[in-house]
């Protein structure tokens, strides 16, 4: 069983910079692959990054340049880099854990953080 608690998000101005911290519980977090997803209002949970247990970090397009994923297993989290943040990256931002392989669909995961609200105002 693994917990996932985000954190960091908040509102600030189109074209700054947040950084998202997952922290998870337990002693297996190296061996899990983590992704980061997020959900607008009225829309569907999408796929933003996802980080192997050997640090490969594959990226949404409408992401690719400007957030960086990365993870501190000494520390059992994974972070979200957010830098030139649009009005559109407003949404709920979750992180999840994945057991094996990697994944970009919601459904590939096996467990899920509460989430944190980023919102980007104009």
């Amino acid at each position: 069983q693994v917990q996932l608690v985000e954190s960091g998000g908040e509102l600030v101005q189109a074209g700054g910079s947040l950084r998202l911290s997952c922290a998870a519980s337990g002693r297996t977090f190296s061996t899990y692959a983590m992704g980061w997803f997020r959900q607008a209002p009225g829309k569907e949970r999408e796929f933003v990054a996802v980080i192997s247990r050997g640090d490969s970090a594959y990226y949404a397009d409408s992401v690719k340049g400007r957030f960086t994923i990365s993870r501190d297993n000494a520390k059992n989290t994974v972070y979200l880099q957010m830098n030139s943040l649009k009005p559109e990256d407003t949404a709920v931002y979750y992180c999840a854990a994945r057991r094996v392989g990697l994944s970009t669909t919601p459904g590939g995961y096996d467990y899920w953080g509460q989430g944190t609200q980023v919102t980007v105002s104009s």
